[in-house]
């Protein structure tokens, strides 16, 4: 019984959803037709359609960076969308009007001059015994209805906006070598703010006892002929003092590169991971060949943060992970029960996550709708 009510508010979520978008096109399509000789003035058409274009992407759960200004493109969207926009906006407002309608004609029929009649099922009203059944009848096939065509019809609409708004092929490279040119940058700095780290580390701590390990043993040299009980003082703090020096320097390796990568592989290292995660996590890993330490690492991390943001935020009962490869690219699918809403601007690490992959040429996507599913999905390449 639970599941079926879980089910079903998912999928009154999933209709709400899709209404709504197509409502507030209905009403963007109408200001584009009552203002469209201001769309031909670039400044205002290029935020106008980038609104529109992040609406549809959030629907879709796909990421959508700025573009550049592209006046034809927006003015061809603009034709678009009043020839889409209208058509479906309209049938949403008819079916989510007649939705609310229907109960208000059903109960107060005997207001109403002549005998009323309703939108789907129709028959005239004449009595409580005709109103009260003809209006939950109504009002499950006008539900049945919304359910069926809303979220389909939006999703498409949703795509439509996306295909016509997408760049060309030449700003989408410009677009690509920017990012790469930042995310290496990025990549840079981070690398040499660890390498400072790992200086750090060794200097302040490891170097700083192997020094005093070796005043202590040359002490001891000294003393072992003239104090052998001050000798043996010595050489016993100088092997505590090399224990802490190798508990320090496996810190500072372990920091590096996880061990359990270096001693079991990805495939070890996940399934560990995922016997530790704070929900019950279902594990399939194809065949994974050769992968570089690099790629390997990311994959990783990729994995180990996606399953302590669902344990810590998602509410989820169960999650999985998928890894496999596809000739020279690497895939993790990360996906959990959970409530949705996952956003990289809320700091939750799927930004750094995102910019980790983006380093290695690699791409996240995230779709998580609010309600969930979400579906976490990060695509490495590697060698072949």
């Amino acid at each position: 019984m639970h599941g079926i009510l879980r089910a079903a508010r998912a999928q009154w979520l999933t209709t709400w959803r899709g209404g709504r978008y197509l409502l507030h096109t209905l009403l963007a399509a109408t200001v584009t037709l009552a203002a469209a000789p201001l769309l031909f003035v670039p400044s205002l058409a290029q935020p106008w359609a980038e609104r529109h274009r992040r609406r549809a992407g959030k629907l879709l759960g796909r990421p959508v960076q700025p573009r550049p200004r592209a006046a034809l493109r927006n003015l061809g969207w603009c034709g678009t969308q009043l020839v889409t926009g209208l058509p479906a906006g309209a049938l949403a407002l008819l079916l989510l009007g007649s939705w609310v309608v229907t109960p208000v004609i059903s109960l107060s029929w005997w207001a109403f001059p002549t005998a009323p009649w309703l939108p789907v099922v129709s028959h005239r009203i004449t009595g409580w015994g005709t109103a009260v059944p003809l209006g939950l009848i109504n009002l499950v096939v006008l539900a049945a209805l919304a359910a069926i065509t809303l979220p389909p019809l939006a999703r498409a609409h949703a795509r439509c906006c996306l295909a016509v708004l997408a760049p060309s092929p030449a700003e989408q490279l410009v677009e690509r070598v920017t990012e790469l040119t930042r995310t290496r940058t990025d990549v840079l700095q981070a690398h040499s703010a660890e390498l400072r780290r790992i200086e750090r580390d060794l200097h302040d701590g490891t170097q700083a006892r192997l020094v005093a390990i070796a005043m202590r043993l040359a002490v001891a040299g000294e003393s072992l002929s003239d104090d052998p009980d001050r000798a043996a003082v010595l050489v016993r703090q100088a092997h505590a003092e090399t224990e802490d020096a190798m508990t320090e320097l496996r810190s500072v390796i372990r920091s590096i590169y996880p061990p359990v990568l270096a001693d079991q592989g990805l495939s070890g290292a996940l399934g560990t991971l995922t016997t530790r995660a704070g929900v019950p996590t279902r594990i399939d890993i194809g065949p994974l060949g050769e992968i570089p330490a690099a790629v390997e690492a990311v994959a990783y991390y990729a994995v180990t943060e996606t399953l302590a943001n669902i344990a810590r935020h998602s509410r989820a009962t169960r999650a999985s992970v998928r890894v496999g490869r596809d000739g020279a690219l690497l895939r993790a699918e990360i996906a959990d029960n959970g409530r949705g809403g996952a956003d990289p601007a809320r700091g939750s690490g799927l930004d750094g996550m995102r910019r980790r992959a983006a380093a290695l040429d690699g791409a996240m996507t995230i779709s998580s709708p609010s309600g969930g599913p979400t579906v976490i999905t990060v695509e490495l390449p590697c060698a072949s």
